[in-house]
């Protein structure tokens, strides 16, 4: 015996991304999203998703590049795991995708500001880490601020220091939270940084270079908002 109706639940998913220079395509099952009357979109993305569930019932989220048609991000939301999905965020640049929401911070008149992410940690290390400690130092090793969790999903509490150079670059050091460790191995992991003033949101990536797995600091975000 079956139940004649099938339990139902209203399902809600707010969406907030960004993409550049990229033009993107949602598609709830199959059938694309129309934004404003748009079906495809790039900069800024926000819409909200409402429909009814079925317990059982199985729907597919989708993001594609609109132009080659490949799927970028996909997302199976269900009866049982709807309010996983009440914000999805994301953030798509050329060779990267995040899913997190990126707003620039706002940074006081002759201040240098710092965000970090970290994606890929662990990619090519090997470390089952969450996350690790960042302290930020000029070249001559003067600390400017420290990031007591660097982590994957979201960015870091932005922390601020007074501008002391248009060119010097800036060192991260990343250690094991809590310790003066390297988050992997045993030499120092330092990412040399191009700093400028306002607000830097670094993605940092863990990439192989000629054999050795290393840490970069290239991208900032915050040009691109």
């Amino acid at each position: 015996m079956e139940k004649y109706d099938k339990a139902q639940k209203p399902g809600e998913v707010s969406i907030k991304g960004f993409s550049k220079p990229d033009v993107l395509q949602l598609r709830f099952n199959g059938v694309p999203v129309s934004i404003n009357g748009n079906t495809s979109y790039t900069n800024k993305i926000e819409t909200q998703l409402q429909f009814v569930l079925d317990e059982g019932e199985t729907n597919k989220l989708e993001i594609y590049n609109n132009e080659t048609g490949s799927e970028i991000a996909g997302y199976t939301i269900t009866y049982n795991n709807v309010e996983d999905y009440k914000n999805l965020y994301f953030f798509n640049l050329p060779g990267i995708f995040l899913q997190t929401y990126a707003v620039k911070p706002q940074v006081n008149l002759g201040k240098v500001g710092f965000e970090f992410i970290f994606p890929n940690l662990g990619e090519f290390s090997g470390t089952s880490l969450k996350n690790v400690k960042g302290i930020l130092k000029r070249e001559n090793g003067v600390v400017l601020a420290e990031f007591e969790e660097i982590g994957k999903d979201n960015f870091t509490a932005v922390k601020m220091y007074n501008s002391f150079s248009s060119t010097a670059p800036v060192y991260l050091e990343l250690y094991k939270k809590g310790t003066t460790e390297p988050y992997a191995g045993s030499e120092m992991i330092k990412v040399k940084i191009n700093q400028h003033t306002g607000a830097n949101m670094i993605v940092l990536q863990e990439k192989m270079e000629n054999g050795k797995w290393t840490v970069k600091g290239d991208i900032d975000i915050a040009g691109y908002l």
